[in-house]
């Protein structure tokens, strides 16, 4: 009987392994096709035979943007294209060379001087808070807040804080820079906004509690988990926050070719040479999201090519339930609260 057990107990679990192995290799293969059929350039391309040229005319002058990871790729280019709408941008850069030189660049390319940096290194919870501390001393409001830094590092490496590299830029810094800004974006309610740049890879993968990979670490499959938690933190927001005023949005910006991409995933980046969307055509819907009225557009939600976008994958069994969702937002804000 003890032998039978045994054998049973085997059996069930090959079945449970095998089963999450072809569940893996199906969201995987149907996020490939999908990707490629929607995320290039020749899609973005096609897709916007219906854009409207009048909805990007809208000047914003007077209007105080945020964008976090600017000094390149699609966040350089989200800042360039709101300061060349009259708005007062605030670059927010973790190495001061690179950030000044966008800085020169965006000045001189708009003519808008009202273009400036701050030092903030968002894998750090303590840089984020001194950052908000600093920047709530302006007392200015804050009409659009862009979560546009990101990391894909491979291998794992943990911060001086103790948390997973990946998480801590994508998820955790993230996360406190936008509840810290919370007061400053009342401020500008009720047409206040925060966009954050996720990405198409979060279709890959469910929600999960494993927040910081603890076994068997895959640099891509974690930042994929990271961008399926920004689309929830989304959510959670939008629903938190719906009488302050604030729309929350998230946003997939398609394949693009920029410098992140290039050095995370050197063999994507070479594989699909010449079909990657530029910087520019990945931040068109962050821009287009800082300049609709809010009435157009549905906190909470999820855009692509300045169209509401599904967030799943049919059959790829990615939802998450309330409680894993509340569960995740509990645990960020205990981490955050760890550093002052």
């Amino acid at each position: 009987m003890k032998v039978q057990m045994q054998v049973q107990l085997r059996f069930s679990i090959s079945i449970t392994t095998l089963a999450m192995f072809l569940l893996k290799t199906w969201r995987s293969t149907a996020f490939g096709l999908y990707g490629y059929l929607n995320f290039t350039k020749s899609a973005f391309l096609e897709h916007s035979k219906n854009f409207k040229a009048e909805e990007m005319e809208t000047q914003i002058p007077g209007k105080n943007c945020i964008v976090t990871g600017a000094n390149s790729g699609i966040g350089y280019s989200t800042a360039e294209g709101l300061a060349q709408r009259g708005a007062t941008v605030y670059l927010v850069c973790r190495n001061k060379d690179r950030g000044e030189a966008a800085l020169s660049q965006i000045q001189t390319r708009t003519g808008n001087q009202n273009v400036y940096l701050e030092i903030c290194d968002l894998s750090s919870v303590a840089e984020v808070k001194s950052f908000a501390s600093r920047f709530s001393e302006k007392n200015v409001p804050v009409h659009v807040l862009v979560n546009n830094a990101g990391v894909l590092e491979q291998n794992r490496i943990t911060t001086s804080e103790g948390f997973e590299m990946n998480f801590a830029v994508n998820v955790l810094g993230t996360y406190a820079m936008t509840e810290l800004m919370v007061p400053l974006l009342e401020k500008a309610s009720p047409d206040a906004r925060v966009i954050t740049v996720s990405s198409g890879g979060m279709y890959s993968t469910p929600l999960t509690k494993d927040l910081q990979y603890s076994e068997n670490f895959d640099g891509a499959e974690q930042y994929a988990r990271n961008k399926r938690i920004q689309v929830a933190l989304t959510e959670t927001w939008a629903d938190k926050y719906k009488n302050k005023g604030i729309g929350f949005y998230s946003m997939h910006p398609g394949w693009a070719d920029t410098p992140g991409v290039a050095k995370s995933l050197p063999s994507f980046s070479k594989s699909l040479s010449g079909k990657l969307r530029t910087s520019e055509e990945g931040a068109d819907t962050v821009i287009w999201l800082a300049l609709q009225p809010k009435e157009k557009l549905v906190s909470g939600a999820f855009y692509f090519d300045r169209a509401e976008a599904h967030k799943h994958l049919a059959s790829a069994v990615t939802r998450g339930s309330h409680a894993l969702i509340n569960s995740v937002v509990d645990n960020l804000n205990s981490m955050a609260s760890l550093f002052v």
